[in-house]
C-alpha cells in the first residue's frame, strides 16, 4: 500500500522528475528541429537522418517518462498503457542509441559504405544485449526495491550496460587503425589525418560520456543529501544533450567539415579506401567533383 505524503506519491527526491524530463524532452525536440533544419541545405548521408530519428525518440521517450511519473505520483501507480509507451520508446531509444554510435564509429557513410564481417558482429552483440537491458529495466521499474529480484535484475542491467558500452568503442578504435594505415599508404594525405584526428575526438568523447553517466553521476547521487538526488538525473540528461550535440557538431552536413571535403589530385579524381587490417580493401568510392558539386560512384566491394 502506497503511501501519500503532502505533494504525492513519490518521495521528495523523486518529486521534481516529471518536471525535469517534460523540460528535457522540450530541449532535446528543440535540437531535434534545429539539426533537421541543418539537414534541409546540405548534402546529406542516411545516418545524418538516423541521428534525428534519435534525438525525436530521446526527446519522446522523455515525454512519456514525465507523463509516467505524474500519474505515480497523482494516482499512487502507473497508467498501464502511458507505461507500455514509455518503455517501447524506451526500448527504441536504446536501440538507436548504440547503433547509431557504432555506425559512426564504424565510419559507415562518412568512410566507407560497407561493413566488415567483424564490425557487423557487433551489432549482433549489441542489439540482443539491448533488448535484455530494457527488459531488466521494466522488472526493476516494476520491482519493489529491497526484493533480492530487484538487486539482481538491476546487477544484471549494470553489466549489460557496460558490455553494451565496451562494444560500441572495438568500431571506433578499428576506424582509427584503418585510418592510420591509409594515411601512411598515401603519404600522410592531409584529409585522412584530419579524419583520423576526429574520429581520436570522438573516442574521447564516447569514453568520457559512458565514464561520467555511468560512474561519476553515480557517485554524486551517492554522495548527496536525498532530497537532492534528483540531481543525478539531471547530469545524467545534460551530459546526454551536450554528448549529442557535440557528435552532431563534430559530423554536421557542412561544407567546411572534414568528412565531406573532396580528396583532390591533378584530375579531380581520386579513390577514398579504407584498408582493413588483412590490407584488403573493404570498400571503394570515387569520388568526383564537377561543377555543380560532386557525384558518388560506387564500387562494388571487392
Amino acid at each position: 500500500m502506497h503511501t501519500q505524503n503532502p505533494d504525492g506519491y513519490l518521495s521528495a527526491a523523486e518529486i521534481p522528475l516529471s518536471r525535469l524530463y517534460l523540460y528535457m524532452a522540450g530541449v532535446f525536440f528543440t535540437a531535434a528541429l534545429v539539426w533537421v533544419y541543418n539537414l534541409m541545405n546540405y548534402s546529406v548521408f542516411k545516418i545524418h537522418w538516423l541521428m534525428a530519428a534519435l534525438a525525436f525518440t530521446k526527446s519522446t521517450s522523455l515525454v512519456f517518462h514525465s507523463i509516467n511519473y505524474y500519474f505515480i505520483n497523482t494516482e499512487g501507480h502507473p497508467i498501464e498503457g502511458w507505461a507500455v509507451m514509455y518503455y517501447i520508446t524506451h526500448l527504441l531509444k536504446g536501440a538507436l542509441l548504440f547503433i547509431t554510435l557504432a555506425l559512426i564509429g564504424t565510419g559507415w557513410a562518412f568512410v566507407k559504405y560497407t561493413l566488415s564481417d567483424k564490425e557487423k558482429k557487433i551489432f549482433m552483440i549489441v542489439i540482443p544485449l539491448q533488448v535484455l537491458a530494457n527488459v531488466a529495466y521494466i522488472i526493476i521499474e516494476s520491482t519493489e526495491e529491497g526484493s533480492s529480484k530487484y538487486y539482481v535484475w538491476k546487477e544484471i542491467l549494470f553489466l549489460v550496460d557496460l558490455i553494451c558500452c565496451g562494444a560500441i568503442l572495438f568500431p571506433v578504435v578499428w576506424s582509427i587503425r584503418h585510418l592510420q594505415e591509409a594515411s601512411s599508404t598515401n603519404g600522410n594525405d592531409a584529409m585522412y589525418l584530419e579524419k583520423l584526428k576526429l574520429f581520436r575526438h570522438y573516442y574521447v568523447m564516447i569514453v568520457c560520456y559512458i565514464y561520467f553517466t555511468r560512474i561519476i553521476a553515480i557517485l554524486l547521487k551517492i554522495t548527496m543529501p536525498f532530497r537532492w538526488q534528483w540531481c543525478y538525473e539531471f547530469l545524467v540528461e545534460v551530459s546526454t544533450l551536450l554528448f549529442f550535440v557535440l557528435t552532431g557538431y563534430k559530423f554536421r552536413p557542412a561544407s567546411n567539415n572534414p568528412y565531406l571535403q573532396l580528396p583532390q589530385d591533378k584530375d579531380d579524381v581520386e579513390n577514398d579506401e579504407v584498408v582493413t587490417e588483412s590490407g584488403a580493401l573493404e570498400g571503394i568510392s570515387k569520388v568526383k567533383k564537377t561543377s555543380n558539386g560532386r557525384e558518388r560512384q560506387k564500387e562494388s566491394t571487392l
